[in-house]
């Protein structure tokens, strides 16, 4: 791998990275539904400011969000919407994954241990 391809697939890893916090995606999809003030997702979150906004500064360096302050508030909305598609291709991922798990389940309980009927 060159170079330039190995710093183009790092860039990609750092904003999965960025991703990768159950908390970073719960703030992912509330903003799906538009702008949320720092106030609000700190209480839907229910951690303090500081953590909310850690979070918060993640995903702005990654960009994938945007900031404006109005008087004392600040607030976030999505940058990149298309964000969701990938979240939504991980959802598929995950009803895949139990489709095959119960399948698997199906099989061990007709003591069929290849699944071939």
């Amino acid at each position: 791998m060159d170079t330039q391809t190995q710093a183009i697939f790092e860039a990609r890893a750092g904003i999965i990275k960025a991703l990768a916090h159950p908390t970073r995606l719960f703030i992912v999809d509330e903003l799906s539904r538009g702008e949320k003030c720092v106030c609000e997702l700190t209480e839907m979150i229910g951690a303090d400011v500081s953590t909310v906004s850690k979070h918060l500064s993640i995903l702005k360096g990654a960009g994938m969000v945007t900031d404006r302050k109005q008087g004392l508030n600040v607030f976030y909305e999505l940058k990149t919407p298309c964000v969701l598609n990938f979240l939504d291709c991980i959802q598929a991922v995950m009803e895949n994954n139990m489709q095959d798990q119960a399948s698997l389940f199906r099989c061990s309980l007709s003591g069929n241990p290849r699944g071939d009927g």
